[in-house]
């Protein structure tokens, strides 16, 4: 694929690529996932002072007018650094919601705090028997008065210990399952009746189980209209998808050179591992998983801005070739690596628990390659 960057693109990818190197080495990242709060806020703060926070938004809307594939270049650098920072669930998905569906009012009231790192975002769209249907919701959204009383129970939701806001899906009509009835709402996360159980992932984020008990909400927390939110949550999670296969690039790259390393430094019989015919040969199997991963992800990006249909399978294609990928690489590193790939000392088994839990976020392989079937 001839696929060339604009030189603002190409300036990104470079400052983003000298932060990771800089700022988020190996043992700093260790000791910032270990610590209490998780994640390093000064981190975000440069973020927002790069512009990085406000590249993926319109100037109308007071970002820097970027884009889909400004995205997919600033996630495939966080993947190259298994950067933590809550980007996608911030600005991709909050931001995606306010851009597609929000209002003038809660547009001015949101993105210019995503965009100068004050607002952080988590997006509550995940039930503990959901799975990966959308539409499949137990969380309620009654009206009251002129606003809504939500409750309900949100599962593993990214971010949300470090959140000041959360983007939460609940039915407000129909019966359970139904593609109409679903609505959105922007709600404080310090609202009454909203509680948090936080915990670290297996991949070194922080999630949190969230529950909501009579929490009421003003009308103006609505975002779309009452009741037609489906579609608008499966144009933000595609978009969601796209970064986060951008993300998987980066992450198996970087797990491919280091497998590649270890290899001409592992010595066995004698003679570097690296050597063995057997081993190249599964090298090269990781490299071509990996160029497919990245040709998949430019197209669904590209994608992106196409019909519905069009759009959608070309964001599932990508979830499971990259899916495939992220195993296949994830687990060969390991391999290669020996008894030192399952180690918390070494970066390599981190590389791989985020590629294998990169499969469950917004659908696994066997879903998508379903959605895609269903979709002809």
């Amino acid at each position: 694929m001839d696929f060339n960057f604009t030189e603002e693109q190409d300036m990104v990818r470079d400052g983003l690529s000298r932060l990771v190197r800089e700022q988020y080495d190996w043992e700093t990242r260790r000791k910032a996932i270990a610590s209490a709060q998780g994640w390093r806020p000064e981190v975000w703060a440069q973020l927002a002072e790069l512009g990085i926070l406000g590249m993926p938004f319109s100037e109308a809307d007071g970002g820097f007018g970027g884009g889909a594939i400004d995205a997919m270049v600033i996630m495939e650098e966080f993947g190259k650094g298994l950067v933590v920072e809550p980007f996608v669930p911030t600005v991709v998905c909050a931001g995606g919601f306010l851009k597609h569906g929000g209002t003038q009012a809660q547009k001015d009231e949101h993105i210019g705090g995503i965009v100068a790192g004050s607002a952080v975002f988590a997006f509550a769209y995940a039930e503990p028997r959901g799975r990966f249907d959308y539409a499949d919701l137990e969380t309620t959204a009654k009206k009251d008065g002129a606003g809504y009383v939500i409750n309900g129970h949100k599962a593993v939701v990214i971010g949300a210990p470090w959140a000041s806001h959360l983007v939460v899906t609940a039915r407000t009509g129909g019966d359970r399952r139904d593609r109409s009835g679903v609505s959105v709402f922007v709600v404080a996360k310090d609202t009454a009746g909203i509680t948090t159980r936080d915990y670290v992932t297996v991949d070194g984020r922080r999630a949190a189980e969230v529950y909501f008990e009579n929490v009421s909400v003003p009308a103006e927390a609505l975002i779309g209209a009452e009741g037609e939110g489906l579609a608008l949550i499966e144009l933000v999670t595609d978009e969601a998808i796209a970064a986060i296969c951008a993300e998987a690039c980066g992450a198996m790259k970087v797990a491919h050179a280091m497998t590649v390393e270890y290899s001409r430094q592992r010595k066995q019989f004698g003679v570097p591992i690296g050597s063995f015919q057997v081993l190249q040969h599964r090298m090269v199997d990781m490299y071509t998983a990996y160029e497919t991963a990245v040709s998949l992800t430019y197209l669904a990006t590209l994608r992106l801005s196409a019909d519905e249909t069009e759009r959608k399978r070309a964001v599932s294609a990508a979830k499971v070739g990259v899916g495939q990928s992220a195993r296949l690489i994830g687990q060969e590193a390991v391999q290669i690596h020996g008894g030192n790939g399952v180690t918390d000392e070494y970066a390599i088994g981190h590389y791989f628990k985020r590629l294998t839990i990169f499969d469950s976020e917004f659908g696994n392989v066997d879903h998508h390659m379903k959605r895609h079937v269903a979709l002809g």
